[in-house]
């Protein structure tokens, strides 16, 4: 299903069509390293193998690098989750895809900076092609 898509940018408003759905949203907030979530917050490995329950979700296979974006702010029962993208020669077709995986999946080797910053989630935070 094709739905319009409208974009703000700084100094540019973009429409464009996408082929896709919205999902659910898994949280209302997130944590990031500045105000638009466009900064690295850390390199994490993961401990075990990881396979997304739908397409809002990336697969991980243990050992694997993922570079983390942001991080969900946990509410009621929700699991707590992360989003980032697989790196490494394994899985070569999920490198740049960026998705969510559970925070408990990986240990964190490097903060680049501290997600100290509170955004809200909007509807693209969790939508599928």
């Amino acid at each position: 299903m094709a739905r319009l898509l409208l974009l703000f940018l700084p100094g540019l408003v973009a429409i464009c069509a996408v082929h896709g759905i919205f999902m659910d949203r898994l949280a209302s907030k997130k944590l990031c390293a500045d105000d638009e979530c466009v900064y690295t917050i850390s390199l994490a490995r993961a401990q075990e193998d990881y396979n997304a329950p739908d397409c809002r979700f990336i697969n991980v296979k243990k050992g694997q690098w993922i570079y983390v974006y942001s991080k969900l702010v946990k509410e009621n029962e929700a699991g707590d989750f992360w989003a980032g993208s697989v790196y490494g020669d394994e899985d070569e077709d999920e490198m740049g895809t960026v998705g969510y995986f559970p925070s408990t999946l990986v240990q964190e080797e490097r903060v680049y900076q501290e997600a100290t910053k509170e955004v809200p989630t909007t509807d693209i935070d969790f939508f599928c092609e």
